[in-house]
């Protein structure tokens, strides 16, 4: 579990983030979403230490991230994992590689159980016919799945997913929607996902924070959202036509 306690950020003069408290949950998709300038790029930059808060807690398991010295910091990012909103994908390694790429970085194992790990996680994402392949040889849908067995290879606590479903079709997007949830639920990792697809909203959304200018609107889960009487959240989610009948239908 991560929790967020009374987080304050601003750049300058401008204040981005403002007393934020939030608390995410083991086994759980956590969303993140907002207008773009929101501060939810800003939330999630905290949270893995890319920026340092200018007041508040993020606990990480109780053990607060922004007082750990530098070495201990280094070892609790051990415990995380990363999917980027473009893959990240190093193009001269092939898809075995890449996925092996942080257990050659990070793990103490003998290199033949570090290919087994990393195959095993690419049979997790049902690509095995694809590990002698590269980057530029398979689809988009697949380098995200790649880039998840990547991110699952040191088997982590917490799973950080920046706008995952970025530059894929609908239906692509469900598959990679449906594979973080259930990975979520088989490790019981914390994951959290930064997004504005309204679809993984709809379809993976078990606790979702709504970021507005910068402070905490609203938190529910995917069933809440729809009976929501916060004007800010509804005027964002529901400004497509589509949610809107929805919403309706429901109503």
């Amino acid at each position: 579990m991560i929790e967020i306690k009374h987080l304050y950020k601003s750049f300058e003069d401008r204040d981005v983030l403002m007393d934020i408290n939030a608390v995410f949950e083991d086994g759980k998709t956590n969303l993140i979403i907002g207008q773009s300038g929101s501060g939810k790029t800003v939330l999630v930059k905290n949270i893995v230490g890319l920026f340092e808060p200018d007041k508040g807690e993020i606990l990480y398991d109780g053990r607060d991230f922004v007082k750990m010295t530098k070495r201990e910091k280094v070892l609790i990012r051990r415990e995380m994992g990363m999917i980027f909103q473009s893959a990240a994908l190093f193009d001269s390694m092939s898809v075995l590689e890449n996925v092996m790429f942080p257990l050659d970085m990070f793990s103490d194992k003998n290199e033949a159980d570090r290919i087994r790990r990393a195959k095993f996680c690419l049979d997790r994402v049902n690509l095995t016919d694809a590990e002698e392949k590269f980057p530029g040889e398979i689809s988009g849908g697949m380098q995200k799945r790649v880039a998840i067995a990547r991110a699952i290879a040191l088997n982590p606590k917490y799973l950080f997913c920046d706008e995952p479903n970025s530059g894929l079709d609908p239906k692509t997007s469900l598959v990679i929607d449906d594979l973080i949830h259930s990975i979520t639920e088989e490790y019981k990792m914390t994951t959290i996902i930064n997004t504005h697809d309204m679809n993984s909203v709809m379809g993976i959304g078990e606790n979702i924070i709504y970021i507005c200018e910068g402070r905490k609107e609203w938190q529910g889960n995917k069933d809440q959202i729809m009976t929501s009487t916060n004007e800010r959240l509804n005027s964002f989610i529901f400004a497509s036509d589509l949610f809107r009948k929805v919403k309706e239908a429901n109503s």
